[in-house]
């Protein structure tokens, strides 16, 4: 058993059809650029009405066809956020909750102790989050999943990772094992992800990746350590 092996997005993804959402964080093999990736997919027509809109640097979802919406409590939040010199990524409104707790002095993880699964039984679907921290020209980053301890929803068993970035390297944590009914909650540690040098190529290499009925949305961003400029994709399957 190799416990280094890395695993293309292809590898990963292709297998499965329904991995839910999902967020990537590493560096790209020259390892001078900081890299994240968030995408989203959905089953039912309220979920697969959405887009991702970027905003003075923050990533949000928004209704494609507002008519349509039924309930937007767990599909329209703010995905992408900056705060000094952390940049938190999530798959719900928790992203909010890491901003404001980063604010008042709290750790990423105590940030989110006020926070759970999501309560959409009997699915529980994890809540997901990544934080990437810059500083003296480098960074570090980490990962989060709060998914539910049984099937009754009723106790969270909270998940954090911290890693050393490694050239080359992503790691990759989505909310689904697998499709089903209900759905399988993400099972082990965050998967080893081969990050490409050019966005083009990961952007490219994710989306089409993902299966072709349930992929909604795609956020792509690098950042570069030593100026802090950002280059990012987004591809929405409604344009």
């Amino acid at each position: 058993m190799n416990i280094y092996e890395i695993k293309t997005p292809e590898e990963l993804l292709t297998p499965n059809p329904y991995p839910g959402r999902g967020i990537v964080i590493g560096m790209t093999p020259d390892g001078l650029k900081a890299v994240t990736a968030y995408f989203i997919m959905g089953r039912s027509e309220n979920s697969r009405n959405r887009i991702f809109v970027e905003k003075d640097g923050t990533v949000l979802t928004e209704p494609f066809d507002p008519a349509k919406v039924k309930d937007p409590s767990l599909i329209i939040y703010n995905a992408v956020r900056s705060l000094d010199n952390h940049l938190i990524v999530t798959n719900g409104d928790q992203t909010d909750t890491i901003y404001e707790g980063l604010g008042r002095g709290l750790s990423f993880s105590e940030s989110l102790e006020s926070r759970c699964f999501e309560p959409d039984g009997p699915n529980w679907t994890p809540r997901i989050s990544g934080l990437l921290t810059f500083a003296g020209g480098g960074f570090r980053y980490q990962m989060s999943i709060l998914k539910s301890a049984n099937p009754e929803g009723t106790r969270c068993n909270r998940f954090t990772y911290a890693y050393a970035p490694v050239a080359g390297v992503g790691h990759f944590l989505h909310t689904y094992a697998e499709d089903g009914d209900p759905l399988p909650t993400f099972q082990g540690e965050p998967e080893r992800m081969a990050i490409p040098q050019d966005i083009d190529a990961l952007t490219e290499s994710l989306w089409s990746s993902l299966n072709e009925d349930n992929k909604i949305s795609l956020y792509v961003r690098m950042i570069d350590l030593t100026t802090g400029e950002t280059e990012s994709r987004l591809v929405n399957k409604h344009q």
